[in-house]
């Protein structure tokens, strides 16, 4: 049995996300697939976030040697530590990721959790696991020249690769806020794409 930790990250209202609206079709595609497997709804809004605190990383140093698991920091860390599969479920905000989703990076990119420092440099932890990014963006940020300054999921490869998470797959619904386009139509062809995604997921 897998633990899927589903990481959700829009400040729109209920109902009204275009990307939880691929998302969740992922997700439920994902468990009439694999009835078995344990999925974990995290939504960064009402998980009470906020920038680390200042004054305080001997404290979470500490709080790391003594495997503080409890810990109001660190518990993030090791939740994401003990899934097998991450879903990301975001919009692209300004070329990269909304300010929720960075904090929480820093929550789970922890030295001595999902990474350490060896004589050759930085190894992640999180290995043999797998990840899927699903980011809506409002242009085409799949092709030159705009696709260079995308930094959103460019960004968040990187950083799962980081902490050792290198299969990683981007379902992206790009030109939504093109007022020439069928929005309909790209949205629908999304959901498709998740849908196959999570089959094999």
């Amino acid at each position: 049995m897998s633990k899927v930790l589903y990481i959700k990250t829009n400040a729109k209202a209920e109902g009204e996300s275009r990307t939880f609206r691929i998302s969740d079709s992922f997700i439920e595609t994902y468990k009439a697939n694999n009835p078995g497997d344990e999925v974990v709804e995290l939504d960064l809004y009402d998980a009470g976030l906020q920038f680390l605190p200042k004054g305080k990383m001997m404290e979470l140093r500490q709080a790391v040697q003594n495997q503080d698991r409890n810990h109001p920091v660190l518990k993030f860390a090791y939740e994401f530590m003990d899934a097998d599969k991450y879903v990301v479920a975001e919009p692209i905000w300004n070329l990269g990721i909304p300010a929720i989703l960075k904090a929480y990076i820093d929550y789970v990119a922890v030295g001595g959790i999902t990474f350490t420092y060896t004589e050759k440099g930085p190894v992640g932890l999180c290995q043999n696991k797998k990840a899927v990014n699903i980011i809506t963006r409002g242009g085409d940020y799949s092709s030159a020249p705009v696709e260079s300054i995308e930094m959103a999921d460019k960004y968040l490869r990187n950083i799962f690769g980081f902490m050792g998470i290198t299969d990683y797959t981007t379902i992206a619904a790009d030109r939504l806020d093109i007022f020439t386009e069928d929005t309909e139509k790209l949205l629908t062809d999304a959901v498709g794409k998740a849908q196959e995604v999570a089959l094999t997921f």
